[in-house]
């Protein structure tokens, strides 16, 4: 009887997870720990099923198997064995002499009912002399357990007590960067082919930007979404011009993807997302309801954090239009390899002055068709519809202010975005845009166009790092034919009030290489060159060198 139990008992402990027990670490370096509160788990389906009462609920058991009378012994006699959800025991795993003697605890546990409830005919003085045999040897075992259970205990009590909320999770980043450039002339105020104007912005600065993420969950399908942005540094002034518009046209082309100069700290993001039904999300708030937020981006590598450097290089410059704040989003996935978003929004949504509300004003409309033909290929097509009160689109790069005389304007706009990935290591993507507008209650109108070719190598030399060529063009005008006083590049050329486009073309060429030192981690090395600035023929190529530090938390 004696051999009998402590076979039983070894075939009992062999299922790991039989005696109803979650596995426990097996080295320091485990994620208990490290204060993993998964205890180790190999896998999403591991936590046990309740008390088997026959040993024919474990489907990996079968009456041919050599330790099946064991087995279905301990299930009868002391009922001290359990299963996976699955209902599979498991019984080839290997166990630690941690498993063991807990796996002896449970059974004496169970042994002391049967004693208490009166029913000690089921238990012989032997059984009972071998357990205390075996809880003796295990002492040390049983102590160091006891132990880490408390130990757990307590850190989840600590976390319970000191934890940020029950409800919202907190995340956040923070970015540092470091920018220069390389000295250079203008030709500016007027364009006239003479470099009249030194860049003024070329001393080496620090950029940096912080935001804090709150994510509030009411429901399983909704939450609560809040950012708190503070940045401060820029890589402004381009050219020291008192005309705004000839300042923003020159300007823009260096401005980086981390560049957000605020007042203080301010609310970024304010929005409500609800998951309708399986297939359809709802975006409505107050800030942070644009086509960045609500539109899904084909390049996966899209970010000012880990991503290109310069925000040129992010996304199609239309997608930026209007700066949205305040409105609302819905994206609806109508098949499995394609999804449709549209979002209505406002750039000023909470002012109550005369042409600035929710649905006057600045006003941006867009919607997308992103495609997925196959899992290597990414395609979206977008149309937006912008309203500007002063003939700025607000996509802060290349010609974005597209009236000399801050006229309102009424924009059309179209664009295509693809990417492929060749294979693990290199995706190849390109992207295009065009936009028309006018100056409601006059005549003519005014075109710009843009585009980018790219290659991203994620995984690059090592697991986590990536690699990036970025080649394009950013917004020019390419054809105004506005009154007098209303064309910017006449404006800026003559001023007679002759039709007319940009005189020359810029090209932005940027290389930048992330190094993911740890999960939260990682530093950004890169160049950026720019060839006739400005889409001015006599300006001087810009070289900046960045380096950008970002940690995640």
């Amino acid at each position: 009887m004696k051999n009998q139990l402590i076979w039983l008992l070894w075939l009992l402990i062999a299922g790991v997870h039989g005696f109803g027990q979650k596995a426990i670490a097996q080295e320091d370096n485990s994620p208990l720990v490290q204060g993993n509160l998964n205890l180790n788990s190999t896998s999403e389906n591991d936590e046990p099923m309740a008390q088997v009462t026959s040993v024919s609920q474990l489907k990996d058991v079968q009456p041919t198997d050599w330790a099946f009378q064991a087995l279905q012994s301990l299930v009868e006699r002391y009922g001290c064995i359990a299963g996976y959800p699955d209902t599979s025991y498991r019984g080839n795993r290997a166990l630690t002499r941690y498993e063991f003697a807990a796996g002896v605890n449970a059974c004496l546990d169970r042994v002391n009912e049967l004693i208490a409830t009166a029913t000690s005919d089921l238990v012989t003085r032997e059984d009972l002399a071998t357990l205390q045999k075996l809880q003796s040897e295990f002492t040390s075992e049983l102590a160091n357990l006891r132990g880490r259970v408390d130990s757990l205990e307590s850190r989840t009590n600590e976390i319970a007590a000191q934890q940020f909320s029950t409800t919202t999770k907190l995340s956040g980043l923070t970015i540092v960067g470091v920018q220069g450039r390389s000295s250079n002339r203008g030709d500016v105020n007027p364009r006239d082919s003479i470099k009249d104007t030194n860049d003024s912005g070329t001393n080496v600065n620090v950029i940096s930007l912080t935001q804090l993420s709150l994510i509030s969950q009411f429901t399983p399908s909704s939450y609560l979404f809040t950012t708190l942005l503070h940045g401060q540094g820029s890589s402004a002034p381009r050219f020291n011009n008192n005309d705004v518009t000839r300042d923003r046209v020159s300007r823009n082309d260096v401005i980086l993807g981390h560049e957000f100069p605020t007042d203080g700290l301010i609310i970024n993001d304010l929005n409500y997302r609800w998951l309708a039904t399986d297939k359809l999300a709802v975006m409505i708030g107050t800030k942070g309801v644009s086509m960045i937020n609500a539109f899904r981006g084909p390049n996966r590598v899209e970010s000012g954090a880990t991503g290109p450097l310069s925000l040129f290089a992010q996304r199609n410059p239309i997608l930026n239009m209007g700066f949205g704040q305040g409105g609302l989003a819905v994206d609806w996935q109508f098949t499995k390899r394609a999804s449709l978003q549209a979002v209505y929004t406002s750039s000023q949504p909470g002012n109550p002055d005369k042409g600035t509300g929710l649905f006057d004003g600045n006003t941006t409309t867009g919607l997308q068709l992103l495609l997925t033909p196959t899992d290597a290929i990414d395609l979206s097509l977008y149309y937006v519809n912008n309203y500007s009160s002063n003939g700025c689109l607000l996509t802060f790069v290349g010609d974005e202010c597209l009236t000399a005389n801050s006229e309102p304007l009424q924009t059309n706009a179209v664009g295509a975005t693809a990417t492929w990935q060749i294979s693990p290591q290199i995706t190849i993507g390109a992207w295009g845009g065009y936009t028309s507008s006018y100056i409601p209650g006059q005549t003519g109108s005014v075109e710009t166009k843009n585009y980018m070719v790219f290659l991203n190598f994620p995984d690059l030399f090592a697991k986590g790092n990536l690699g990036g060529i970025y080649i394009g063009q950013p917004p020019k005008i390419t054809s105004s034919n506005f009154a007098e006083g209303s064309n910017v590049p006449d404006t800026i050329n003559t001023g007679l009030g002759r039709a007319g486009n940009q005189p020359g073309t810029t090209t932005q060429i940027e290389a930048f290489y992330r190094f993911r030192l740890t999960d939260n981690i990682s530093i950004t090395p890169g160049i950026i060159h720019i060839l006739q600035p400005g889409h001015t023929p006599d300006n001087d190529s810009v070289t900046i060198g960045i380096l950008r530090s970002t940690f995640l938390f």
